[in-house]
């Protein structure tokens, strides 16, 4: 995706419509109207040749008929998330929330918060991923949406528009980033049951490092791993009730549960409390985020504590000294975790 004219000039609404071989009214007419009443097969002409050309709207000539200039993008932040469920989820609304709150605290402000699939579409990416409009992107969790080229283009895309990115709770080969070490919080979570004398452990979450981090914990005892058993099917509370009652639905269960987060162990304490199972005397149970709701559910969860805040304002910190670079210049922070003891086990 380019930014300037075929010729190294801006690229001009005249332009997207030669290339598209239509005329520039209707060129403004998809830029200004997305319910495209059109002809069907005029959208998607005027989006590739948009998208091929790089167009977007001249905001600093408009800012000067205006009487203001873009000069303050360069304290404008953006953020991307993976999909609407991310408002949805606690872990994620501390981490915005550290967001927020940086920016603020250091006289930024948030321009947008999209969603990753919105940069699909060329003429919103056009409008948004430049220079003119942020001075750094925060990308957040998106390793749950990068499944194909086209999500691996706009990715390229964005690095080739912003140099100050950074990647929150998770990585990307070439992009700055800030999380934790999910394998080493595993570890240390099946470590904590192990040491308490559970053998009969089952882990329930995602498919992640946080299963090697399970593994290991049994290797480092000297355990082995066929005493363990994973449950890869769970990310939220419901998904973590389900697996739950696959899990303890027949006669007998594991005698311990860790759960790849604070969310999957609520759905599975829910499971448990129904069918009236004692916790911890029948089932101990530990997991992974150490979110809010975890210190009131019954009982209380034994959680590994994620910074979670710190991540987002660190993210923030990150961009506003442009220490967020790329190749090689790209960092990784981890954060520490530490565990938080309570009455799951």
């Amino acid at each position: 995706m380019k930014e300037s004219g075929v010729s190294g000039s801006r690229v001009t609404q005249d332009d997207v419509a030669r290339r598209a071989g239509v005329t520039r009214s209707i060129v403004s007419y998809v830029l200004n109207d997305p319910g495209w009443s059109v002809a069907p097969q005029t959208p998607p002409r005027n989006l590739h040749a948009i998208e091929e050309l790089g167009y977007r709207p001249n905001k600093f000539a408009q800012g000067l008929m205006r009487g203001k200039s873009d000069s303050v993008a360069a304290r404008q932040i953006g953020i991307v998330l993976n999909s609407a469920d991310v408002f949805l989820r606690p872990y994620y609304a501390e981490i915005i929330a550290g967001i927020h709150a940086a920016a603020h605290e250091n006289g930024h402000h948030i321009r947008f918060i999209r969603f990753f699939n919105d940069l699909k579409n060329p003429i919103l990416f056009n409008e948004l991923i430049h220079r003119e409009e942020i001075c750094g992107l925060i990308l957040v969790s998106l390793d749950q949406s990068i499944a194909g080229e086209e999500d691996r283009r706009v990715i390229h895309n964005i690095r080739e528009r912003i140099p100050n990115i950074v990647c929150v709770e998770w990585q990307s080969d070439g992009l700055s980033s800030v999380t934790f070490d999910r394998q080493e919080a595993a570890r240390e979570a099946t470590a904590h049951l192990l040491d308490k004398g559970y053998r009969d452990i089952v882990y329930i979450g995602e498919s992640d490092d946080r299963i090697a981090g399970f593994r290991q914990a049994f290797r480092d005892r000297g355990l082995r791993e066929a005493e363990s058993l994973l449950v890869v099917a769970a990310n939220d509370m419901r998904s973590g009730f389900e697996a739950a009652s696959g899990v303890f639905g027949g006669a007998k269960g594991p005698r311990a549960v860790f759960a790849g987060s604070d969310e999957v162990a609520i759905g599975v304490l829910r499971y448990l409390n129904k069918r009236g199972t004692m916790i911890p005397d029948e089932v101990a149970i530990i997991s992974i985020d150490n979110i809010e709701m975890a210190e009131f559910t019954n009982p209380p969860l034994t959680s590994i504590n994620v910074q979670k805040a710190a991540m987002g304002r660190r993210a923030v910190e990150m961009i506003i000294r442009k220490s967020g670079g790329q190749d090689l210049d790209a960092v990784t922070v981890a954060l520490p975790t530490s565990m938080v003891v309570r009455e799951s086990c």
